[in-house]
């Protein structure tokens, strides 16, 4: 994880160095500052922060993983890394509800927005519970 965090931080510095150097140039070029732009690039720096912090926060409390050492192998890396469904339809539902959501907030019309928002917690649920099968009592016979 010390790879992660300073990857983010190290862009972070960028997008804050990056929001300084666009605010002077603008107010030197307009007479005013383009807050639109600076507010967006801060933001993406504290955005950037806010990973960066977590990763080291999580660097600290787990163990170098074959990756953060010098004398990492790859073959050490191998294995299960989790279980991926192989073929879902929810991911596209998400996306799908998602869009609908969006559509709605840009041509702010509530019952889209509404229909979206439902859309998106059912496709949700549908993802979190596809393998969940079965009760929590178990039959006995």
């Amino acid at each position: 994880m010390k790879t992660e965090y300073k990857i983010f931080v190290g862009v972070a510095a960028f997008l804050f160095g990056a929001a300084a150097v666009y605010g002077f140039y603008t107010h030197g070029a307009q007479d005013q500052v383009e807050w639109i732009g600076t507010v967006a690039l801060i933001l993406s720096g504290l955005l950037c922060t806010m990973l960066g912090g977590f990763f080291w926060f999580v660097a600290r409390r787990i163990d170098a993983r074959p990756e953060d050492r010098e004398d990492g192998e790859i073959a050490e890396g191998a294995g299960e890394l989790g279980f991926f469904s192989p073929g879902s339809y929810w991911p596209f539902g998400l996306a799908l509800a998602c869009a609908t959501a969006g559509l709605g907030l840009v041509f702010w019309m509530w019952w889209l927005i509404a229909l979206g928002l439902l859309m998106v917690v059912f496709a949700a649920c549908g993802l979190l519970f596809e393998y969940y099968s079965g009760s929590r009592h178990p039959v006995e016979h």
